[in-house]
Protein backbone atom coordinates (compact mmCIF):
# COMPACT_ATOMS: atom_id res chain seq x y z
CA UNK A 1 0.00 0.00 0.00
CA UNK A 2 1.60 3.48 -0.38
CA UNK A 3 1.81 5.48 2.74
CA UNK A 4 4.65 7.47 4.96
CA UNK A 5 6.26 4.05 5.42
CA UNK A 6 7.20 4.21 2.21
CA UNK A 7 9.82 7.18 1.99
CA UNK A 8 12.22 6.06 -0.20
CA UNK A 9 13.34 9.26 -2.70
CA UNK A 10 11.47 11.76 -0.16
CA UNK A 11 12.50 15.05 0.48
CA UNK A 12 12.56 17.04 3.94
CA UNK A 13 13.74 14.50 6.76
CA UNK A 14 17.19 15.08 6.88
CA UNK A 15 20.52 13.19 6.86
CA UNK A 16 20.51 9.80 7.99
CA UNK A 17 22.34 9.73 11.30
CA UNK A 18 25.39 7.37 11.36
CA UNK A 19 25.31 4.34 13.38
CA UNK A 20 26.29 4.06 17.35
CA UNK A 21 29.76 2.61 18.22
CA UNK A 22 29.97 -0.84 19.55
CA UNK A 23 25.81 -0.35 19.24
CA UNK A 24 23.77 -3.22 20.99
CA UNK A 25 21.63 -5.48 19.61
CA UNK A 26 18.97 -4.30 21.67
CA UNK A 27 18.55 -0.62 23.31
CA UNK A 28 16.01 -2.13 25.82
CA UNK A 29 15.34 -5.37 27.38
CA UNK A 30 12.12 -4.94 26.02
CA UNK A 31 13.09 -5.05 22.85
CA UNK A 32 14.60 -8.65 23.05
CA UNK A 33 11.78 -9.84 24.70
CA UNK A 34 9.61 -8.73 22.13
CA UNK A 35 11.53 -10.19 19.64
CA UNK A 36 11.79 -13.70 21.21
CA UNK A 37 8.02 -13.66 21.54
CA UNK A 38 7.68 -12.84 17.97
CA UNK A 39 10.38 -16.29 16.87
CA UNK A 40 8.93 -18.49 19.99
CA UNK A 41 4.98 -17.95 19.56
CA UNK A 42 3.30 -19.33 16.80
CA UNK A 43 0.08 -17.68 15.43
CA UNK A 44 -1.22 -17.04 12.12
CA UNK A 45 -0.02 -13.92 10.59
CA UNK A 46 -3.55 -12.03 8.90
CA UNK A 47 -2.52 -8.93 7.14
CA UNK A 48 1.26 -9.71 7.10
CA UNK A 49 3.33 -7.91 10.40
CA UNK A 50 4.75 -5.15 7.72
CA UNK A 51 1.53 -4.48 6.70
CA UNK A 52 -0.09 -3.99 10.16
CA UNK A 53 3.13 -1.68 10.72
CA UNK A 54 2.37 0.07 7.20
CA UNK A 55 -1.36 1.25 8.49
CA UNK A 56 -0.17 3.20 11.47
CA UNK A 57 -0.89 6.54 11.45
CA UNK A 58 1.36 9.03 9.82
CA UNK A 59 2.91 10.89 13.06
CA UNK A 60 2.41 7.62 15.31
CA UNK A 61 4.54 5.93 12.40
CA UNK A 62 7.15 8.46 11.99
CA UNK A 63 7.73 9.46 16.25
CA UNK A 64 7.90 5.38 17.06
CA UNK A 65 11.16 3.38 17.29
CA UNK A 66 11.50 0.33 14.95
CA UNK A 67 10.42 -2.05 18.11
CA UNK A 68 7.98 0.55 18.78
CA UNK A 69 6.70 -0.54 15.05
CA UNK A 70 7.22 -4.17 16.12
CA UNK A 71 4.96 -3.70 18.67
CA UNK A 72 2.12 -2.01 17.45
CA UNK A 73 2.01 -5.04 14.76
CA UNK A 74 2.61 -7.86 17.17
CA UNK A 75 -0.45 -6.36 18.70
CA UNK A 76 -2.76 -7.22 15.92
CA UNK A 77 -1.70 -10.25 15.40
CA UNK A 78 -2.34 -10.93 19.25
CA UNK A 79 -5.87 -9.23 19.02
CA UNK A 80 -6.50 -10.59 15.47
CA UNK A 81 -6.13 -14.44 16.97
CA UNK A 82 -7.69 -13.97 20.09
CA UNK A 83 -4.41 -13.81 22.30
CA UNK A 84 -5.61 -10.44 23.71
CA UNK A 85 -9.09 -8.64 23.45
CA UNK A 86 -9.41 -5.03 23.20
CA UNK A 87 -10.78 -4.57 26.71
CA UNK A 88 -7.55 -6.41 28.35
CA UNK A 89 -4.73 -4.38 26.53
CA UNK A 90 -6.83 -1.01 27.21
CA UNK A 91 -7.32 -2.36 31.29
CA UNK A 92 -3.46 -3.43 31.04
CA UNK A 93 -2.70 0.21 29.44
CA UNK A 94 -4.36 2.18 32.08
CA UNK A 95 -2.43 -0.11 35.20
CA UNK A 96 0.81 0.95 33.59
CA UNK A 97 0.26 4.56 32.57
CA UNK A 98 -1.03 4.96 36.48
CA UNK A 99 2.16 2.91 37.82
CA UNK A 100 4.84 2.64 35.59
CA UNK A 101 6.92 0.71 37.70
CA UNK A 102 4.14 -2.22 38.03
CA UNK A 103 5.88 -5.64 38.26
CA UNK A 104 5.77 -6.96 34.76
CA UNK A 105 4.56 -10.91 34.44
CA UNK A 106 7.79 -13.06 33.88
CA UNK A 107 7.88 -16.98 33.37
CA UNK A 108 11.03 -18.85 33.57
CA UNK A 109 11.00 -21.52 30.96
CA UNK A 110 14.32 -22.74 30.39
CA UNK A 111 13.02 -25.52 27.92
CA UNK A 112 10.91 -23.29 25.62
CA UNK A 113 14.37 -20.24 25.47
CA UNK A 114 16.32 -23.20 24.80
CA UNK A 115 14.21 -23.96 22.14
CA UNK A 116 14.18 -20.41 21.14
CA UNK A 117 17.78 -20.45 20.53
CA UNK A 118 17.88 -23.65 18.53
CA UNK A 119 15.37 -22.17 16.13
CA UNK A 120 17.01 -18.44 15.61
CA UNK A 121 20.35 -20.53 15.20
CA UNK A 122 18.83 -22.83 12.50
CA UNK A 123 20.14 -22.28 8.99
CA UNK A 124 16.92 -21.11 6.92
CA UNK A 125 17.99 -21.34 3.35
CA UNK A 126 15.67 -18.82 1.03
CA UNK A 127 15.70 -21.32 -1.90
CA UNK A 128 12.34 -22.67 -2.51
CA UNK A 129 11.67 -25.92 -5.51
CA UNK A 130 11.49 -24.41 -8.80
CA UNK A 131 7.71 -24.49 -9.77
CA UNK A 132 8.70 -23.54 -13.68
CA UNK A 133 11.15 -21.88 -15.81
CA UNK A 134 12.53 -17.74 -15.23
CA UNK A 135 10.96 -15.16 -17.45
CA UNK A 136 14.12 -13.25 -17.56
CA UNK A 137 17.33 -13.86 -18.26
CA UNK A 138 20.45 -12.03 -16.94
CA UNK A 139 21.42 -9.12 -19.35
CA UNK A 140 17.58 -8.55 -20.55
CA UNK A 141 15.89 -5.23 -20.30
CA UNK A 142 12.98 -5.12 -18.04
CA UNK A 143 10.55 -2.18 -16.97
CA UNK A 144 8.59 -2.74 -13.44
CA UNK A 145 4.89 -2.47 -13.26
CA UNK A 146 3.47 0.72 -12.39
CA UNK A 147 0.45 -0.31 -9.36
CA UNK A 148 -0.73 0.76 -5.82
CA UNK A 149 -1.49 -2.49 -4.43
CA UNK A 150 -4.13 -2.51 -1.31
CA UNK A 151 -1.56 -4.66 0.47
CA UNK A 152 2.05 -4.80 1.64
CA UNK A 153 4.36 -4.54 -1.15
CA UNK A 154 8.10 -4.57 -1.29
CA UNK A 155 8.05 -2.39 -4.38
CA UNK A 156 9.42 1.14 -3.84
CA UNK A 157 6.90 4.24 -5.08
CA UNK A 158 10.12 5.66 -6.90
CA UNK A 159 10.87 2.18 -8.50
CA UNK A 160 7.36 1.76 -10.21
CA UNK A 161 6.97 2.55 -14.01
CA UNK A 162 10.87 2.34 -14.41
CA UNK A 163 13.31 0.74 -17.09
CA UNK A 164 16.34 -0.96 -15.90
CA UNK A 165 18.34 -4.14 -16.88
CA UNK A 166 18.51 -7.94 -14.87
CA UNK A 167 21.88 -8.44 -13.48
CA UNK A 168 21.62 -11.72 -11.53
CA UNK A 169 19.01 -13.86 -11.11
CA UNK A 170 18.53 -15.85 -6.95
CA UNK A 171 16.66 -18.91 -8.11
CA UNK A 172 12.62 -19.21 -6.81
CA UNK A 173 12.08 -17.53 -3.19
CA UNK A 174 9.08 -16.90 -1.36
CA UNK A 175 7.15 -13.66 -2.38
CA UNK A 176 7.19 -11.19 0.74
CA UNK A 177 4.10 -8.69 -0.62
CA UNK A 178 0.50 -9.12 0.03
CA UNK A 179 -1.04 -10.07 -2.66
CA UNK A 180 -4.48 -12.12 -4.04
CA UNK A 181 -4.63 -16.25 -4.28
CA UNK A 182 -3.75 -16.41 -8.31
CA UNK A 183 -0.07 -14.59 -7.80
CA UNK A 184 2.32 -17.71 -6.82
CA UNK A 185 3.68 -17.50 -3.75
CA UNK A 186 7.06 -18.41 -4.90
CA UNK A 187 8.51 -16.64 -7.96
CA UNK A 188 11.94 -16.04 -9.48
CA UNK A 189 13.77 -13.26 -7.57
CA UNK A 190 16.44 -10.79 -9.80
CA UNK A 191 18.85 -8.42 -9.15
CA UNK A 192 17.77 -4.91 -11.38
CA UNK A 193 20.06 -2.45 -12.24
CA UNK A 194 18.52 1.03 -12.39
CA UNK A 195 20.59 3.87 -13.46
CA UNK A 196 19.91 7.21 -11.44
CA UNK A 197 18.49 9.21 -13.64
CA UNK A 198 15.82 7.22 -14.50
CA UNK A 199 14.81 7.04 -11.10
CA UNK A 200 15.47 10.85 -9.71
CA UNK A 201 16.08 12.62 -13.57
CA UNK A 202 17.65 16.16 -13.15
CA UNK A 203 19.14 15.61 -9.18
CA UNK A 204 20.13 12.01 -9.75
CA UNK A 205 24.28 12.07 -9.42
CA UNK A 206 26.16 11.26 -12.37
CA UNK A 207 26.56 7.56 -13.77
CA UNK A 208 25.51 6.50 -10.25
CA UNK A 209 23.08 3.34 -10.41
CA UNK A 210 20.78 1.20 -7.83
CA UNK A 211 20.50 -2.40 -7.86
CA UNK A 212 17.38 -2.96 -6.16
CA UNK A 213 15.79 -7.12 -6.17
CA UNK A 214 12.96 -7.63 -7.64
CA UNK A 215 9.88 -10.43 -7.64
CA UNK A 216 8.93 -11.65 -11.51
CA UNK A 217 5.48 -10.40 -10.96
CA UNK A 218 7.05 -6.59 -10.82
CA UNK A 219 8.34 -7.03 -13.76
CA UNK A 220 7.93 -7.12 -17.33
CA UNK A 221 9.62 -7.33 -20.56
CA UNK A 222 10.96 -3.15 -21.77
CA UNK A 223 9.64 -1.44 -24.19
Amino acid sequence: MDGIHDMGGMHGFGPVPGGEADEPVFHQAWEGRLYAMRVSTQLADPGNLRHHIEKMAPGQYLTSTYYEKWLHGWMQILLANGVLSEEELQQREEVLRQQSAAPLPRREDPAQAAQTLEKLRAPRPLQRPATGQPRFQIGDPVQTRHFHPPGHTRLPRYARGKKGVVVDYYGFQDFGDEAPAEVPRVQPLYAVRFAAPELWGESAEAKSAIHLDMWESYLEPAG
